[in-house]
């Protein structure tokens, strides 16, 4: 079976040779959870001090949370990185593109020095950004956001461990607020939580059903 190829370098050494000295790759997670916040991380690398561990990030999505927590620790000692999120309330209230955005704006905003160009996994950011490139997929395609989208995944799953100590009866920590069956059946039980998307169908609907 033929190894699948992870993401590369391609769109960053470009940058680099355009003369673009400070790359970020920016991702988010929690866009699809009925609960909790969405998580965004922005992440440069600095072709001055590559590592042979870059060839291990990928797709958050593909690495086990063991894998994900080791390279997150990483990224944390080794790289410039910032991380930033929109809250429950947020989504609620700007819609989760907008609130998305946001979280991708405050993760940019506390990077250690200003990015000259800005990878985004899918979307686009506002033109204060400066030079920006939308790459679809990109979370699989650029070592960047590979990067962004470890930190993300692992910084919103270490919130919605504590939100799991703080509302025991729904178990986020296993299904981190996504609509499984049993955070649906948590939902009819109990009722929404505080950290529940009001906007969000399923607890919509729960809501509307207990109107008079």
């Amino acid at each position: 079976m033929t190894r699948r190829a992870g993401p590369s370098l391609g769109d960053e050494i470009r940058g680099w040779c355009s003369g673009y000295r400070h790359i970020a790759g920016v991702d988010e997670a929690g866009r699809g959870p009925m609960a909790g916040p969405v998580v965004a991380a922005a992440v440069i690398l600095d072709p001055q001090y590559s590592a042979q561990w870059w060839s291990e990030l990928r797709d958050s999505k593909t690495l086990t949370a063991r894998q994900r927590g080791r390279l997150a620790q990483r990224l944390h000692d080794d790289v410039a990185l910032g991380i930033g999120l929109a809250s429950h309330e947020e989504i609620d209230g700007l819609g989760l593109l907008e609130a998305t955005r946001q979280a991708m704006l405050r993760a940019l905003a506390v990077l250690p020095c200003s990015p000259d160009l800005v990878l985004v996994d899918a979307l686009s950011l506002p033109e204060e950004v400066g030079a920006q490139r939308a790459i679809i997929h990109g979370d699989a395609l650029s070592v960047s956001i590979a990067a962004a989208s470890i930190v993300a995944k692992v910084e919103r799953d270490r919130l919605m461990d504590e939100y799991d100590r703080t509302y025991p009866l729904y178990g986020f920590g296993h299904h981190r607020g996504y609509c499984t069956d049993d955070h649906m059946r948590a939902l009819a039980q109990h009722g929404p939580c505080p950290i529940h998307r009001r906007s969000f169908a399923p607890v919509r609907d729960y809501l509307d059903s207990q109107r008079p």
